[in-house]
């Protein structure tokens, strides 16, 4: 059975008891492995991996049975493959079935390969299935390769997900699993690990596994199977901040000092800016309603990370979040080691000194 959940134009595809998360056009692909309706190539380039990699798992395990994939499934690594040993695999006829498949991981490591893969592009076997993972990097699309991929297969960029459609996509890749999750639980996985959605992947699969009978996640589930702290993150900091609360900052830091891989300044640092930038961006909604505010910063209504959002900018007044902002971009490259006169001071100090700063800077505005 074929299932598409559309959200933010990203599909949920379920197909032989596994979910993928895909964009639009690469839910495409998808559909066309369904039905069985295959193009020669498959072109995957791009900054979201994590997109290639499902295309390309999909297609070293769906395509073929086993006993076909034994005789007819090539798999080769750019860094380490010959061209000449790619084009000729495509050129073989398949061994007791009706197609083969080759596939070209890491591509973006094989030199020269727009040129070298050209001319099977251009005459691709009709039996051969050709996927090629291409991350990091795209083709010319005003060059005549770019085109051939177009006519000849199919040819998927990639790109990341914006911020603002992280905390959704992580709700719908829990419910599309069966799950339920709080909405502090998804804040906390989007502060603290990121747009990173191998992870996020693989954690809530890591949090699903373990929960047995349940069916709902909490923040106390993320906690105890992701170790990332309910009381000590970048969520709860942000928190702080908004309320001013110098000593339940100063709590966190310490918490932070104590652990130093739990959130490293140079995750930290990004996070807060983000949250500051959105509290300036408040001022230019014209309103004061919370669900309008939350629109206008891109959110799908309103949620308690808004909240903070809306309180921040109220307690620090524009000319506050201002200086916290100029105060984010000084600690940032003092944490690298310009401006920092001190190569002993550490980070812990570094985030102490500039969070004294901000409640400082919020009292004057």
């Amino acid at each position: 059975i074929f299932v598409c959940v559309q959200m933010l134009k990203t599909n949920f595809i379920h197909y032989q008891n596994t979910v993928f998360l895909c964009p639009m056009s690469v839910e495409k692909v998808f559909r066309q492995f369904q039905q069985k309706q295959f193009k020669p190539v498959y072109w995957l380039e791009g900054e979201e991996p994590f997109f290639i990699d499902q295309v390309v798992e999909m297609a070293e395990k769906s395509i073929l049975n086993e006993s076909e994939a034994a005789f007819n499934l090539s798999i080769f690594y750019g860094r380490d493959a010959n061209w000449a040993d790619v084009v000729n695999a495509c050129r073989r006829y398949p061994v007791f079935a009706e197609r083969q498949v080759v596939i070209l991981k890491e591509a973006q490591g094989l030199k020269d390969i727009e040129e070298k893969l050209e001319t099977y592009v251009e005459n691709p076997l009709s039996s051969t299935i050709f996927v090629v993972g291409y991350k990091d990097k795209k083709v010319d699309g005003r060059k005549r390769f770019a085109k051939l991929l177009k006519e000849k297969g199919e040819l998927i960029t990639t790109k990341k997900l914006y911020e603002n459609q992280l905390p959704e996509w992580v709700t719908g890749m829990v419910q599309s699993r069966g799950f339920s999750i709080d909405q502090k639980a998804v804040f906390l996985l989007v502060e603290n690990i990121g747009n990173d959605l191998g992870r996020l992947w693989n954690e809530i699969g890591k949090v699903t596994i373990n929960l047995e009978s349940r069916k709902h996640i909490t923040v106390d589930d993320i906690e105890e199977y992701v170790g990332i702290s309910k009381e000590y993150n970048a969520l709860e900091l942000q928190s702080a901040l908004t309320q001013r609360s110098l000593t339940r900052c100063l709590q966190i830091i310490q918490f932070f000092e104590s652990n130093p891989k739990a959130l490293p300044i140079q995750m930290l640092l990004p996070s807060l800016y983000t949250f500051f930038s959105k509290a300036y961006l408040v001022f230019g909604s014209g309103t004061n309603n919370e669900f309008e505010i939350s629109k206008y910063l891109g959110y799908n209504g309103p949620n308690p990370y808004v909240k903070d959002i809306i309180q921040c900018a109220r307690n620090y007044r524009q000319k506050g979040v201002e200086q916290a902002i100029l105060l984010l971009h000084e600690y940032n490259l003092k944490s690298i080691g310009i401006y920092n006169n001190s190569t002993s001071t550490s980070e812990a100090d570094l985030l102490k000194e500039m969070i004294v700063k901000m409640v400082y800077a919020s009292q004057q505005a």
